[in-house]
């Protein structure tokens, strides 16, 4: 047997199951069909399942709460979204007239009397809300059944409100009770010994943001490990209760930028938990999360295979694998090698998974070249059986634990472990599957079987009800299959090996994650920083630009080189407008391409020149390319030639745009190349010439974009580099009386300037595009979640170091929970890193320049004189600034823009929130707005108050997307029209519209044809 040192020696490479991360969907179908599990057994297993649904049907007549709660109000239905959305928020919500609301609106948004009496639940049917309103059965009338709604607003108003919210919480406490096994672990164990079954407890709750939530999730799990292991008497982890752990929870930042972070303090809390499991011998899972997070994982889980602290004959240690992975079996077959190595067994249980369209959708938002997961259910279901094939194969070094509510994959289990004579575990989710897997007890007698069971109270629950109820009330999910009984059982049980020879996929609605926006365009290609070889890639790159040096920044313009310019724009301008738009778009699009292309050098000069992380570099590089790509659809479609008018018999009517002449386009320095190129790409786009102004601080990498331009067949004189200061070069261009047209973006006080000088000029008036900041603020209410806010506002205040206009100055929270969410805020703060933009794990880099840092070091003192200072952090010597929480005492301490890692709180009392509202619209700024609310009326009222460009509801308030988000504000935030949007070019053209007599040559031929 091989002892630690050894095992560490020669570790696993498991960086290499990230090339197969983003296989490509169409490969990975094509493997798990060769593979073909079953092979001979597939009839027999089909046809097995399909009696197990019979008699899993039979049983099911007195089903559990959740179950017919999701048969009678499915998640595609109002009623079902409506329950669900009050399931995930009105037991967090603690004042009275917000979770009154809350109940209001979800129930009064929906039919329930197309649901009364369909259902043979008392609790589902519609009618025995009067039992929990009066304690007695209050059937309504059939006059009440057309309006149940009605209904409940009579009970309300003769009950009073208190009485319809505590109904409406107990309500909700049914449904969490059905899923939670007990509020704690002492309540779980006594419930799980009257129900008489197995569990692996799972301690619930979200993810740490703080160290303090680490903290307490360890004791947590070290407590209910100590209970546990008192209850099991010995029994050993396979017959005995055991505990799952959710590696998430235990630091604040379990990330792989983060590696060496995670094994240096993650790593010693995960070791006392899992020693504490191996002195009860009980079973411990590492619960799966998403792709990003396996291959951190499977390394911890090989350093604690080799830990010498560890009892050698301890069989308890295991972990969950996600068959919904492309990589599944590749895991298996890892994590086997890596018992074989380290002799000791591991348990692993196979899940499909439980974080399906969170991954879909980080795919999509990431440009990613495919999804980590399959798009088809058929698919997962057929990865499950390769994967299960492949863990019964490993025994005994793998001990599989086979968790599904599906008939076809418990037959298919059932039949693979026979044929290999192998004993394993069946699962099921507490509260979820219990006729299935009662039918295969009666069908193939006692095998060892396991509850996961959460434990945790009713606030805690809620995330975890909710994914829930989404999984299997979705139409396409077994559970919902197998409770309806109009389906087939044959379909109930169908083969997935046959389903997926039918329909191999990809899913025809889930195009790969750079084609959701087609044919219009493709998104920009991202880079996984998740992935060691796509991190590195960057530093490399940054390493190299460090051995050579930054390029020598370009030479301000000359008043010469200014009006040489203007005059080569000026010739060349004409031919460009003449082409058309689709010969624009074709240069344009070749410039995306070049951009794309130079992504690692790029990124290097924006975190050297501008002090990008690598995460702002990536996304600025792919902002650039995305712009170019718009505006090239957008000339496409809209200058490709005249757009034909109605009008009278003999005439014929069209309207043709044209570009203006020659941009004057300025951009600023916290988005040097996105917002450079996105303005250059608009007036080329629209047919004009451009001369632009980069930032002083930024003129290398505006330098290196113009390279590209030309170098993607630009013609050289339609866009000229003209850096220099704001106030030499920056003036000789706007007062040119070449200059037709501004684009700026930047500060207030230029923008004025600018426009003063625009106005006294003589000559045409033309036009000002201008996009400058904001006093952006984020709404919150009670039912916003924790985690789900302290998450945006920590992304939104401190990413780019706050220098984003889209920032986030001013969070305004109610007092009910303003001090929990400082404490919050300020731990999340606590677990930023500041530092050099080049390493991967840095959040927060440093301030533009010096004057920049002045400037927030003379707000910092204000904030100290007059608001309270929550939390400042250190910070490196040089251009770093320490991000700052404070909370402010009114609306109104805000008047300008702070540009950088600030975040201001406001607290708000019931009855204020109209009044601090108006004080912020009263400024006139309007760019972004974000507000976290579960209820629509809130959020409505918000944007009514709060007129802003952007708003964002539920999520973060920065990195909108070209095309999808468009970009801009309103008031003293900017003119319009929206960067990235499809009204974007219309302020760099001119309209031009013409009319020709046809009849002026003897009649109408269009007439006559008729």
């Amino acid at each position: 047997m091989p002892n630690a040192a050894q095992t560490l020696a020669k570790p696993l490479d498991w960086d290499a199951l990230d090339a197969a991360k983003y296989e490509d969907e169409v490969a990975a179908v094509a493997r798990l069909i060769a593979d073909e599990p079953l092979k001979a057994d597939a009839e027999p297993v089909r046809l097995d399942a399909v009696e197990l649904v019979r008699d899993a049907r039979r049983l099911a007549r007195r089903q559990g709460v959740v179950e017919s709660f999701l048969q009678q109000f499915g998640l595609s239905t109002p009623e079902g979204l409506a329950l669900m959305c009050l399931a995930e928020a009105l037991l967090r919500t603690p004042d009275e007239a917000t979770r009154d609301a809350l109940i209001a609106e979800k129930i009064g948004s929906a039919d329930w009397a197309s649901h009364v009496g369909r259902s043979d639940s008392l609790f589902v049917n519609a009618g025995t809300w009067g039992l929990m309103l009066t304690g007695h059965l209050v059937e309504p009338d059939e006059n009440a059944k057309k309006d149940i709604a009605g209904f409940l607003r009579r009970l309300a108003g003769r009950l009073g409100e208190p009485v319809i919210r505590r109904a409406v919480a107990t309500a909700i406490g049914v449904m969490g009770d059905q899923f939670v096994l007990g509020r704690g672990i002492e309540a779980a164990l006594k419930r799980a010994a009257r129900e008489g079954v197995i569990c692996s407890f799972d301690m619930l709750g979200e993810g740490a943001r703080t160290e303090a939530d680490a903290e307490r999730y360890e004791a947590a799990y070290l407590a209910a490990i100590a209970a546990v292991g008192q209850a099991a008497g010995g029994m050993g982890p396979e017959e005995g209760h055991g505990i799952s752990v959710k590696l998430s929870a235990l630091h604040p930042r379990y990330e792989a930028t983060q590696g060496a972070r995670v094994v240096a303090e993650l790593y010693p809390r995960l070791l006392r938990i899992v020693c504490a499991a191996a002195e009860h011998d009980i079973n411990l899972t590492l619960d799966a999360e998403e792709a990003d997070r396996l291959v951190i994982s499977l390394k911890l889980l090989e350093r604690l295979t080799g830990e010498p602290t560890l009892m050698r004959e301890w069989r308890g240690l295991g972990l969950a694998v996600q068959a919904y992975q492309k990589r599944g079996p590749e895991v298996i077959d890892q994590v086997a090698e890596l018992a074989r190595r380290s002799g000791r067994r591991l348990m692993v249980r196979l899940v499909k998974g439980a974080y399906w369209d969170a991954e879909i959708k980080r795919a999509q938002v990431g440009g990613r070249p495919d999804y980590p997961v399959y798009t088809t259910k058929s698919a997962t279901d057929l990865s499950y059986l390769v994967c299960a094939d492949r863990l019964l194969a490993a025994a005994p070094d793998l001990y599989g634990q086979f968790a599904t509510h599906n008939a076809h994959t418990l037959a298919s289990v059932h039949a693979l472990s026979e044929r290999r004579g192998v004993r394993c575990e069946r699962q099921r989710l507490h509260g979820m599957g219990e006729a299935l897997h009662a039918a295969a007890i009666a069908r193939w007698g006692q095998v060892p079987q396991r509850v996961y069971a959460p434990v945790g109270g009713h606030e805690d629950l809620l995330p975890y009800l909710v994914r829930r109820l989404l999984e299997n009330g979705a139409n396409t999910s077994f559970v919902h299959a197998l409770l309806d009984e109009d389906v087939p059982p044959e379909t109930v049980a169908g083969d997935p090996l046959a389903a997926v020879r039918a329909l191999p996929g990809p899913h025809p609605k889930i195009p790969k994650p750079r084609d959701i926006l087609l044919p219009e365009r493709q998104s920009a290609a991202g880079v996984d920083l998740s992935i060691a070889a796509e991190r590195d890639g960057l530093t490399r790159a940054v390493a190299a630009l460090d051995a050579v040096g930054l390029p020598t920044p370009p030479a301000d313009a000359t008043v010469a080189q200014i009006d040489a310019a203007f005059a080569a724009a000026r010739k060349a301008q004409p031919a460009w407008d003449a082409a058309g738009g689709l010969a624009r778009g074709r240069t344009l699009r070749a410039v995306a391409d070049a951009i794309e292309a130079a992504l690692p050098r790029l990124v290097a000069l924006l975190t050297r020149e501008a002090g990008k992380t690598l995460a702002d570099g990536v996304g600025e590089v792919r902002e650039a390319a995305d712009f170019c790509r718009y505006y090239a659809s957008i000339a496409e479609r809209d200058f490709a030639g005249p757009h034909p008018l109605p009008g009278p018999a003999g005439e014929r009517n069209s309207l043709q745009l044209h570009g203006r002449g020659v941009f004057v386009a300025i951009s600023p320095w916290n988005f040097p190349l996105s917002i450079f190129s996105g303005q250059i790409a608009a007036a080329l786009a629209a047919g004009n010439a451009v001369l632009a102004k980069p930032a002083e601080q930024t003129p290398r990498i505006a330098a290196e974009a113009v390279k590209l331009f030309h170098a993607a067949g630009l013609d050289a004189r339609l866009l000229a580099l003209t850096p220099g200061d704001g106030v030499e070069v920056g003036q000789a261009l706007i007062a040119h009386p070449g200059c037709d047209g501004v684009a700026f973006t930047g500060g207030s006080d230029t923008a004025f300037a600018i426009n003063r000088r625009l106005a006294a000029r003589d000559g045409p008036i033309v036009p000002f595009i201008a996009e400058t900041g904001g006093l952006n603020a984020m709404f919150i209410d009670t039912t916003a979640l924790r985690e789900q806010v302290i998450d945006d506002a920590i992304l939104s205040a401190f990413g780019s170091a706050g220098q984003r206009c889209s920032g986030l100055r001013l969070l305004i929270v109610p007092d009910e929970t303003t001090d929990e969410l400082l404490e919050g805020l300020a731990g999340a703060m606590d677990a930023l890193v500041i530092g050099d933009p080049a390493d991967p794990a840095t959040d927060v880099g440093p301030v533009i320049d010096a004057a920049a840092k002045s400037a927030l070091e003379a707000h910092a003192a204000r904030l100290t004189r007059e608001a309270k200072v929550i939390r400042r952090l250190d910070a490196p010597d040089g251009l770093f600034f320490p991000p700052i929480l404070a909370e402010v005492p009114n609306a109104g301490f805000l008047t300008r823009e702070v540009f950088g890692p600030i975040l201001h709180v406001l607290r708000y009392a019931p009855g204020e929130l109209e009044k601090v509202a108006a004080t912020l619209a009263a400024t006139r700024y309007g760019l972004t707005l974000g507000i976290h609310s579960r209820l629509e009326g809130f959020e409505a009222e918000i944007r009514r108050l709060v007129p802003a460009g952007n708003c964002y509801v539920n999520r973060s308030i920065i990195g909108a997307v070209v095309g999808v988000q468009p970009f801009g504000g309103e008031g003293l935030s900017g003119t319009g029209p929206k960067a990235g949007g499809p009204w974007a070019l219309t302020r760099f053209a001119v309209e031009r519209s013409v009319t020709i007599n046809t009849a002026a040559q003897g009649g109408d031929p269009a007439l006559f044809d008729l």
